[in-house]
């Protein structure tokens, strides 16, 4: 599993990063991007989930 952000949609609400602190960094806006573009550990494709449902814009994306 792949994670991305759509940083035309992300707000700033950083709900992903208080879920999923290891997934995510904040940029220097404030701005949530994917900590990596590389395969998920598998142990973290729970949180990776969790942080996708609370999104309020729809902005993780999560590829297999």
């Amino acid at each position: 599993m792949k994670i991305s952000v759509d940083t035309e949609r992300c707000q700033g609400h950083n709900r992903c990063c208080a879920l999923a602190p290891d997934l995510f960094v904040i940029d220097d806006l404030g701005y949530a991007t994917a900590s990596s573009t590389g395969d998920l550990d598998p142990s973290d494709e729970r949180d990776a989930q969790l942080a996708a449902a609370n999104c309020p814009e729809h902005a993780i994306r999560l590829d297999d």
